[in-house]
């Protein structure tokens, strides 16, 4: 059933004018305008949000410019660990005082090769 705009009269579903006061039932331009605004309103902001989301993962793969720059970054920042722990345990030897000293060298290689798992696994994961 279709309601009367004018007259609030109930009127056949298929009807183009009402049965009572004659009006047209017919959507006006304006409605069918509103409807059509309001579905592209809708198709942009589905479209925006996609871009949006592309974006996003496009930036999370990217750092410094690079594919994958953050896991770049953590090899090279776990490589400069293990080298300077390799050099004060090589100091150590050299120098010959096997002491508590030669201990703590291995912990700093220990974080760079936690670094560098880490970036291992970050570039695998994806």
């Amino acid at each position: 059933m279709v309601y009367c705009v004018k007259c609030g009269a109930k009127n056949k579903k298929d009807a183009k004018y009402c049965g009572k006061c004659g009006a047209t039932l017919e959507p006006s331009r304006e409605k069918r305008f509103e409807k059509r605004a309001e579905e592209w309103g809708e198709e942009f902001g589905r479209r925006a949000e996609e871009w949006g989301e592309k974006l996003g993962k496009r930036a999370e793969e990217e750092c410094f410019g690079l594919p994958h720059g953050g896991a770049i970054f953590g090899l090279l920042i776990g490589c400069v660990i293990i080298l300077v722990g390799i050099t004060l345990v090589l100091r150590e030897i050299f120098q010959l005082t096997f002491g508590f000293d030669i201990i703590w060298p291995f912990f700093v290689i220990v974080f760079g090769l936690l670094f560098i798992a880490g970036a291992v696994y970050a570039l695998t994961r994806k």
